[in-house]
């Protein structure tokens, strides 16, 4: 876990408590990019950590990180993008081979020879960006960007598909249509990126903690717990935090945690 002492306002949020039963309002801002494996992984195991914190009302907030910024805007051939990436499909397969085991883990369909492209994910950000102001709100739409990708191969650089991924989502397909026919939240997004960028953020995914630290990587529910309770997230009044036990929980240390180190320090590898 990093600990970064000047977060910019995007990311420094007050812990607020409010009298719901026994139960803590606590938003989590989370960075990651559609086409990033360990992200979609990232994000079941936070939600498995969460089922065992009733206590925690939890807002999850998305926000824009492109692995590949510099990507064309059409998106790339996926051969031809993992020839360059690397050096074939068949270093490709090792390297993925660890995602596709991890992802089973969490029920995860990874099927990537059925992607046929790689795409440029400014698009989908936007559409993640759009859906913050209209239900059902953004974790819906960043599922369902992941699903089409990575279990069914749909580009999802591509508007016509992305208007459809929307509307299948359960958002107006017809308005996110005519959101990604013009400009509207570009800038928003290229600057959202930078922004994360200049917090100190090098690798997707990353967890913002209620303002108080950051968690990089695709980490196990019980790192997610142990930084909840060593940082007095959710915390009642008599200042007991500790969460149910957690059923059939992988064990992973805070000092050897092993998929965040993949994904914070080497996020680029397995794109």
């Amino acid at each position: 876990m990093i600990a970064y002492p000047h977060i910019p306002p995007l990311v420094a949020m007050s812990r607020t408590d409010f009298a719901d039963g026994a139960r803590t309002r606590v938003r989590i801002d989370v960075f990651s990019d559609t086409i990033c494996p360990w992200c979609w992984i990232g994000k079941r195991r936070l939600e498995r950590t969460l089922e065992v914190r009733p206590d925690l009302d939890a807002e999850l907030v998305w926000h824009a990180f492109q692995l590949n910024p510099a990507m064309p805007a059409e998106g790339m051939d996926r051969k031809a993008y993992l020839e360059a990436k690397f050096g074939g499909t068949d270093n490709a397969r090792a390297v993925y081979g660890r995602v596709i085991a991890e992802g089973a883990r969490e029920s995860l369909p990874f099927d990537f020879g059925a992607i046929p492209r790689t795409p440029n994910t400014l698009d989908s950000h936007r559409l993640v960006r759009w859906a913050a102001s209209r239900p059902p709100g953004q974790t819906p739409m960043v599922e369902a960007l992941f699903d089409a990708y990575f279990a069914h191969g749909q580009d999802v650089g591509d508007p016509e598909v992305l208007a459809r991924v929307a509307a299948v989502a359960g958002y107006d397909g017809d308005c996110a249509r005519e959101l990604l026919s013009g400009d509207e939240g570009r800038a928003e997004v290229a600057r959202e990126d930078m922004r994360a960028r200049s917090a100190g953020i090098t690798g997707v995914p990353c967890f913002i903690l209620d303002g108080k630290v950051a968690v990089p990587g695709a980490v196990e529910p019980d790192v997610f717990l142990r930084v909840f309770e060593e940082h007095g997230i959710g915390a009642d009044a008599t200042g007991d935090s500790s969460p149910q036990q957690f059923p059939s929980s992988p064990k992973t240390s805070v000092e050897s945690p092993r998929p965040d180190a993949r994904t914070a320090g080497k996020a680029a590898r397995s794109r």
